[in-house]
């Protein structure tokens, strides 16, 4: 299982790169396999201001369906498009090309409050 130790992490399995006042958002490699076959995901509009733990988009799986949270605080400045022709892309990658939201942030504190790649090891019991 990849979970890079350059990444943030949430307990609902949402992984976080801080690109200065941006974070992009995507599922964990232990999410998507979880889920197994994503067939259609949905997400927010660009524009949105979301709050850190609110369901902002969902993703369709051959066996469920689960909720996107947003992982910060802050407005939707951009979503992966390409998503919605390749949903495959967030099992084969979801670290890359299955990237789904840019959030520019509004609180900086809440970056902190995220996990490291080691405590969210613990949290799915790989460490």
């Amino acid at each position: 299982m990849n979970i890079p130790e350059n990444l943030k992490y949430s307990k609902d399995h949402e992984w976080a790169k801080v690109e200065v006042d941006v974070v992009v958002e995507g599922i964990t490699d232990y999410a998507q396999q979880e889920l197994a076959d994503i067939i259609y995901v949905n997400l927010p509009v660009v524009g949105r201001e979301v709050k850190k733990g609110e369901a902002i988009g969902s993703i369709d799986a051959v066996k469920t369906v689960a909720d996107i949270y947003a992982i910060v605080s802050g407005k939707i400045i951009e979503v992966n498009n390409e998503l919605k022709e390749h949903p495959d892309y967030v099992n084969k990658d979801p670290y890359g090309k299955g990237w789904m939201i840019k959030i520019k942030f509004s609180d900086p504190k809440e970056i902190d409050e995220l996990l490291d790649a080691g405590s969210y090891k613990k949290l799915i019991g790989t460490h």
